[in-house]
Order: structure tokens, then sequence, then C-alpha cells
């Protein structure tokens, strides 16, 4: 896979906790100079603790989502490992993907790269399908070597996704799924999710690659 973060000056952090806990961990990345984020609901599909990924089974948690300049990403994350103890099990995972930059916020793009020889030993697999769906591709992610993933309940717009009612256009439910991967078998997984849902044909879904830059709370 190719990497298309290379100059990145930002990254998003994903912190997945249990239910509940999302505000708090809101709270404390604001005092560590992340201006704000986004939570959502999901549940967890791990059954073990090889890669821990979301911790229990089919457990309700709270994605949250905080985007921030690379410097303050490095910095809040260690302090929010010391705050919730993401090296301990089933404290939930924390880790960020690279961002080229952030439009709509009061954030400045700063000139900073990313160095050659970043960690890249993990990538989050991210899939999006309609509703119903979400439970075949964490089992075709797990044919090929996924030891399981997060769910999310989303809404879609894309032209093919919408169907009618008495002639109104209504946007269908969909399921995102976040699957994080080891690198050297992302393809395999990629592979088999893209086979099983036929992602090809038109309206049946989508998958997106983000690269791993640094993470919390994950098990081998």
């Amino acid at each position: 896979m190719m990497n298309g973060n290379e100059g990145a000056a930002f990254e998003l952090i994903y912190a997945v906790v249990s239910y509940g806990m999302g505000s708090k961990l809101m709270q404390k990345a604001k005092k560590y100079g992340i201006r704000g984020g986004t939570i959502l609901p999901g549940r967890g599909t791990v059954q073990n603790r090889i890669l821990n990924f979301f911790s229990l089974y089919d457990e309700r948690k709270e994605i949250v989502m905080l985007g921030t300049d690379r410097k303050t990403a490095q910095s809040a994350l260690a302090k929010l490992n010391q705050d919730f103890r993401f090296e301990k099990p089933n404290k939930g995972i924390v880790f960020t993907t690279l961002m080229c930059e952030i439009i709509g916020s009061s954030h400045q793009q700063r000139e900073e790269t990313i160095e050659e020889g970043e960690n890249k030993m993990y990538q989050l697999i991210t899939t999006i399908v309609n509703r119903g769906k979400a439970e075949d591709v964490i089992d075709a992610a797990k044919a090929a070597g996924s030891k399981g993933g997060t769910i999310i309940n989303a809404r879609g717009s894309g032209v093919h996704e919408t169907m009618k009612l008495f002639n109104m256009d209504i946007e269908p439910e969909k399921e995102m799924v976040l699957v994080l991967s080891k690198a050297d078998v992302t393809d395999k997984i990629i592979a088999s999710i893209r086979e099983k849902l036929e992602i090809d044909k038109p309206g049946n879904g989508v998958i997106f690659l983000q690269n791993v830059h640094q993470a919390y709370g994950i098990y081998e």
C-alpha cells in the first residue's frame, strides 16, 4: 500500500473507551491543548486479548476523534495515557493517524514534515457499508487474520446510496467498521472484505486505509 501522508503536519487522534468515558477524555484533551473533537457511539467485537483492540466482545464503546497539530498530539497522547492507563487491559486504546491539513478550524498549518523511518507497524482499515453488513465485514476481516474491530452507526448520502419512498429520497443508514491491522496482513484483510462485500459494485460500500503513527493499549 502506498503511503499518502508524507509531509503531514497534523494528526487525527482516535480514542476508544468504555461507554460514558468519552466526555471525560474530551475534557482532559482540551486541558492538553486540543480545542475540540467528536464523540461517536460504537460497539467492540474483539473476543480475546490478542491485539485486544476494543477490549470486551460486543461491549458498548465511545470513539473520540480529535484533530490537532502533530506536536500537540504527541504531548497530549502521552498525558492521556497517564490519565486513562491504556496500558492496562480493558482500559481502551488510543492511536493517531496522519493528516495533511485541517480545514474549518482555528488551527494553522505548521511547517512540519514526517521523518523517514516512522513506525508503520499498524494500519487502520475503515469500511463503510449498508446497515446490517458490518458483521460480514468483521467476519471477512477475521478470516484474513484480523482479531476484531469496532462498529459505528452512520448515514450515507452518495448518489448510489439513496432510495425512493413515495417519491422522496431516503438516506439509508450505514455502518462504519474500524479494524486495526498489522501492516503485513493489511492487504489480505482488505482483499477479503472487498471480495465478501463485493465492494467494487456501486452502492456496496467503500474502504480506506490510514497509517497508524502512535498507539497505546495494543496487546499482543
